[in-house]
């Protein structure tokens, strides 16, 4: 048991975040899945994952407060060990919307989670896998999104610009810490059936869009899930800064 991976999943109680968990755990992971306010849902995937013998707990965490990623990363530490894996999974959007109608308080919002969260959780978690550091190594995978691509005019221009980041600072932290045996990649999902559409506005959206798609259909989660655990796992041991599309050709 002492030797089993640790991983953190960040917005691990629903859509995405819920399918890598607990995909995680049936690859031998103990799990930790984030939520930020969500308890219920954060606790059934912990039941999921309980129930089929895998270890797993449930830590809230609002991931853009500083001092709440460092508690979160030594509950970690002291419940299920030394993290190896994180998926870096927590983002937030708000109703959809132009720029010429947002509110700086809005692009602070999507910024400190999507982005500022996100280096946060990757900082500590180099902190303890790096070989500089003491640590054993590991793998962080970033969630991007398919509008880091193509911006999402109309919609969320600052959401689209906080997933751009996201993937500069994949590329760049991959370089930064690849001789330290961390390997650091990201996800671009494209059209998802996840409840994040809702938060902007329009809960039917993949459905509305899903024409764009040379597959002509939105992806699941556990499509997601399957590519994050696959760039964590040793099969893709030769492979760091890169963004792996996810989303039906498109």
């Amino acid at each position: 048991m002492n030797h089993q991976s640790v991983i953190i999943v960040t917005g691990g109680s629903r859509g995405i975040g819920a399918a890598s968990a607990i995909l995680a755990a049936a690859r031998g992971y103990a799990v930790c899945v984030n939520y930020q306010h969500d308890q219920d849902s954060a606790e059934q995937v912990v039941s999921l994952i309980t129930g089929k013998a895998g270890r797993a707990i449930a830590i809230r965490a609002d991931i853009s407060s500083e001092s709440a990623v460092i508690s979160l990363f030594k509950e970690v530490d002291s419940k299920l060990g030394p993290v190896s894996a994180l998926i870096n999974n927590a983002a937030t959007l708000e109703p959809q919307m132009r720029l010429d109608s947002m509110e700086l308080s809005r692009m602070q919002r999507i910024f400190a989670v999507n982005v500022f969260g996100s280096m946060l959780c990757a900082r500590e978690a180099i902190r303890r896998m790096s070989t500089r550091h003491g640590g054993t190594g590991g793998a962080i995978v970033n969630v991007s999104s398919g509008a880091a691509k193509y911006g999402s005019p109309g919609e969320y221009v600052d959401y689209a610009a906080s997933k751009g980041a996201i993937e500069t600072f994949t590329v760049g932290l991959a370089s930064e810490v690849a001789e330290e045996s961390i390997r650091v990649n990201a996800v671009r999902p494209g059209f998802i059936y996840t409840g994040l559409h809702a938060k902007g506005g329009e809960p039917n959206r993949v459905d509305r869009v899903k024409t764009l798609v040379p597959m002509q259909r939105g992806g699941e989660p556990e499509e997601v899930a399957t590519a994050i655990l696959w760039l964590l796992s040793s099969g893709a041991s030769y492979i760091t800064g890169s963004i792996i599309d996810v989303a039906g050709g498109r």
